[in-house]
């Protein structure tokens, strides 16, 4: 049995002291859980910006990783968080996909006093237990009790 497909959003691949200093630990946690991390900034390193379409292959790329991965792991840091990823979320929530957010920033970004985020982010979570989706540090994302681990071990 393979393992299960997570795409890991982030905005960790756009400046080398992200990549090297704060990606790999979102990446070998996941792995650690046994899942499959599709990372785009690594899946889409074959394509080079020079040449021409670069971007819409780039795009085209990450929406069909998207489709075809089991669940999104999304971080959410920013303000407001990085609209590409965004994007991302809207697609996985529209497809019915698990969803589990990520986000260490204090700072707050929202439109309503219950939710951290923008309202529509929380539209993917049952009403009652959105904080089982939602994650504030690394070792938090291993907790047993939270959605993460549920759907690992097949219990959601």
């Amino acid at each position: 049995m393979s393992s299960k497909r997570i795409y890991l959003a982030s905005p960790y691949g756009f400046a080398k002291q992200w990549q090297e200093r704060l990606l790999p630990d979102f990446i070998k946690l996941l792995e650690g859980l046994g899942l499959e991390v599709w990372e785009p900034f690594a899946r889409n390193s074959q394509l080079k910006p020079c040449e021409k379409g670069w971007a819409h292959r780039v795009a085209k790329s990450d929406l069909n990783d998207v489709v075809n991965a089991d669940a999104i792991f999304a971080i959410v840091n920013g303000t407001p968080p990085d609209e590409g990823v965004m994007i991302e979320i809207g697609i996985a929530i529209g497809l019915g996909k698990p969803i589990f957010l990520f986000r260490d920033d204090f700072r707050k970004c929202c439109d309503s006093e219950e939710y951290p985020l923008n309202l529509m982010l929380f539209s993917a979570f049952p009403s009652d237990s959105w904080k089982d989706y939602y994650y504030t540090s690394l070792p938090e994302v291993k907790d047993p009790q939270k959605a993460l681990i549920r759907w690992v071990n097949d219990c959601l």
